[in-house]
Order: structure tokens, then sequence, then C-alpha cells
């Protein structure tokens, strides 16, 4: 036999609040349970038995909340129908009632309220529909308001602990500018009732109770928002401008290089000067990720993907990839194991599968090092590692070929490796070393009146010292 759960809600504040099928519903035979007796409209209520105990010995809401449905089940199983309470209305913002809807051993009616956010709307002076208003019970505020930017009105804040819990939930997102106007809403409908502004900053030293709720208008800056916006400026421009109309994957080959190069040159200028830098990368991250969305648009008109699928896909794999970030594996082995979870993960049958060809030819060299060391096949000191160059320098002198050259460059590269330095950017640098004392050289051949195709090997050795000592 399927026992039967009549729900329904309290109101918001006092019994005067409570609807006519309610009150008929809590006066009638069947065994009432409460959620809470921390209402102002439990008073005075015949009851079976409340939950308040379990909000002192779980170790989370959710155990307390999927504990009360199971012991609910129970309980109508027993006695065929019960009734039950539960603070406002039982369909908004109540996560049993949530629960109690998706199991099938048990049937569930739930009876119409008066929710807390009607009285909430009406002390606000907002229409809910108008302004796209998202409630959200304090304890999940992070995940439901990801990619949001609000106007929130954020119930269950019945404790200073989860109102700070909240503050640091908004201000983990690394937002420049705090959110503004936020109202601290008590006690509504009751005598008590109080309803007044505070600034952000002041927010943690609010008094709540357990008939609190905030009103947040905005969390800056709008992350999801500026996403969709794009994503939306994006697909205009794929559908009307006929330069967007003609790319293709291939076609934007080599804009999707030259972004990420300037990219790269702009994390050199951050380094140089972080005030100009910072804005120069902040520019050109953007053009870069009109690349990523570009590519994602293509791929949607072909029914591949779309951008969403692309988030969606980096999130998961990145939660997958770090069990000691959002479980409890051991941070070294969980690192250690990296190399060979991809390796499951996309069905390969070597760590080294997967390194793309088109990489330039020291970070090509470098990326399979690094994977044939997390197997610890190569040698782990840079004594080894010297060691090596030294015979490849020897065999190339033996047989100055491309093969054994190609072999003295990659023995190079594992000295960098040793290092913990990146080859690329090494020899780069060194370029541009080069570069300056060469620009030195000229200017002071030009100054003395000579060409450098007239200075015999030992004049451009010297002036070639010079520059070293001038500029290092």
């Amino acid at each position: 036999m399927t026992g039967r759960i009549e729900v329904v809600g309290l109101g918001p504040a006092g019994a005067d609040l409570i609807t006519t099928s309610t009150a008929a519903l809590l006066d009638g035979p069947a065994p009432l349970w409460l959620r809470t007796t921390r209402h102002p409209a439990a008073t005075g209520l015949e009851i079976a038995g409340s939950f308040d105990t379990l909000y002192e010995r779980a170790g989370s809401f959710d155990e307390v909340y999927r504990t009360i449905v199971d012991e609910l089940v129970d309980e109508a199983d027993r006695h065929g129908t019960i009734v039950y309470a539960v603070p406002g209305s039982p369909a908004v913002a109540e996560r049993t009632v949530e629960l109690l809807r998706s199991c099938d051993d048990v049937e569930v009616c739930v009876h119409p309220a008066l929710s807390f956010a009607e009285l909430a709307w009406n002390a606000l002076g907002v229409d809910p529909m108008t302004e796209a208003v998202t409630v959200v019970d304090a304890y999940r505020f992070t995940e439901d308001v990801a990619g949001r930017v609000g106007p929130f009105l954020v119930t269950q804040v019945h404790s200073s602990d989860v109102l700070g819990d909240l503050i640091d939930a908004v201000e983990s997102r690394d937002t420049l500018r705090q959110p503004e106007g936020v109202v601290v809403l008590r006690g509504l409908g009751t005598a008590d009732e109080s309803v007044g502004e505070c600034d952000w900053s002041e927010l943690r030293a609010a008094t709540v109770d357990h008939l609190t709720s905030l009103w947040i208008p905005q969390i800056a800056p709008p992350v999801g928002a500026a996403f969709v916006a794009f994503d939306e400026l994006v697909r205009r421009l794929r559908n009307e401008c006929p330069w967007d109309q003609e790319q293709t994957h291939q076609s934007l080959r080599r804009f999707l290089l030259e972004e990420t190069h300037e990219v790269l040159d702009a994390i050199d200028a951050v380094e140089r000067d972080p005030d100009s830098g910072y804005l120069e990368l902040e520019e050109e991250l953007g053009d870069l990720l009109f690349q990523v969305f570009f590519h994602a648009r293509i791929a949607a008109e072909e029914g591949r993907f779309d951008v969403s699928d692309v988030a969606v896909g980096i999130h998961d794999k990145l939660h997958r990839r770090h069990p000691h970030v959002f479980g409890d594996a051991d941070a070294e082995e969980a690192i250690a194991a990296w190399e060979a979870n991809k390796v499951v993960e996309k069905g390969r049958d070597s760590v080294l599968d997967g390194i793309p060809r088109s990489l330039p030819g020291l970070l090509y060299a470098l990326k399979h090092q690094k994977k044939a060391a997390s197997t610890g096949f190569t040698g782990r000191d840079l004594d080894w590692a010297l060691s090596d160059v030294a015979d490849e320098l020897q065999e190339v002198t033996d047989d100055p070929s491309e093969s054994e050259l190609g072999d003295l460059l990659f023995a190079g590269v594992q000295v960098a490796r040793m290092l913990e330095v990146d080859p690329e950017d090494a020899l780069r640098r060194a370029t541009d070393r080069f570069g300056d004392r060469f620009r030195h050289v000229e200017r002071t051949a030009r100054h003395d009146g000579v060409r450098l195709a007239d200075l015999d090997h030992a004049e451009l050795q010297a002036r070639w010292k010079a520059a070293k000592d001038a500029l290092g």
C-alpha cells in the first residue's frame, strides 16, 4: 500500500495568513508533522512530531532534508495519510518538497499557500515578473546563481554563519564592484517586521534570524550575461557580415595563431609595465575569445556543438581530473596519475598520443619529454641531462647531419626541462639579446664609418664582446 502525504504551508507569519483549506487539514484526523516548530503559526498545533533536532545532529542540510523525506515516507506508509507542514509555501524554496515530489513510493499532494515572497514583493515594491527575479535558498546560493547577475530574493538566511557563507560566495566571484542597495527583510507579516537597506560592507554585521531574507538587486560583473550577449553578437556577425559569412574552420586557422601570439606578447608586456600591459592583455584575450566563439558558432551551424557544450565539456573534464580538489584523493598521487588518466579517458595506446604536431619544435620536444618522464622513463637530474648534451655534441662533431643535430637540440630541451625553464621562452629571449647586441654593433660601426662586411673576424669579435659588456 502506498502512503499519502498532504503537504501544506503555514504561510509567512501568523495563523491569520494560513489558507482555509490548510487550516482544515491542520485540524483534521491525520497525524501532523512540522519541518520546524520555529514559526509563528506553529504555536498551539497538535503535532505528531517535528524535525528540529535533525538540524543539530546532521552534518549538512542536504542530509537533514533527505532524512526528513525518508522519515515522512515511513510515517505515511505506517498511517496511510499524514500532513506535513512547512514554513511559507511548500512550492517556494522548499527542498524537502522537491525531494518528496521525486519519490515513487508515496503519493504527494501539495496545497497552495501564501509564501514569504508575496510579502517581500509588497515590501520592496517589486513586480517579480517584470524584474525577472530569481528566488534562491541561501544554502544553494553558489550553485543557483552561477552565471546570473540578479536581482535575487534570498531566503532562509537564518544565522550569521549562513549570512557569512553567502557573502563569501558573492565575493569569491572576483568582482571588482560590490552589490549595491542590499535590503534585509526580517519577520515579514509579524509585529516585529523590519525592512532596511544596508551597505554591502556592513552586511556581515546585520542581525538575522529564521525569518530573514535578503534582496540583492545585482551582482557584478555579469559574467554569464556578458557571455550570452557576446554569443549573440557572434551569431549576428555570422548571419549579417559578408566577411564573417565566408569564414571556415580552416580559413580562421591563421587568425587563431596570430591572436594567440598577440596574447603571449601582451603577457610579456605585463611583466615590463603592469599598468599598460594589463590593458593590452585584456584586449588581446578578447580577440582570442572571439576566435573560440567563432569556431563554436560554425560548429553549431553544422549541428555538432555550441559554445555552451564547450564550456560544459571543459568544466566536467577539469572536475574529473582534479579529484584532489573536488574529492578526497591525495594531491600528489592525483597529479602523478594525470597522464595515465588521460590515456584511459581518451582510449589512447600511449601517453604520447594526442600531442599536436603543429606545435613549435621546442615545445613539441618538451611535451614528449614531459609525458615520457611522467612514466619514469627518462633521467631525473641535471647532471644526466648535461651528460647527454655532451654525448650528442660529440656525435654531431663526428657526423654533422640533420639527424644528429636534431638529437643535440632535443638533448638541449632536456636540460631546459631539468632547469624548469621553458625552452621556447629561453630561445626567444636569447634571440632578443642577440638582436639587441647586433643592433649595438651596427650602430657603433656606422658611428665609426665602417661596414660590418669590411671587418675581419677579430674586429667583429671585439665589437661583439663590447656589445655584451654594454648590454649584458
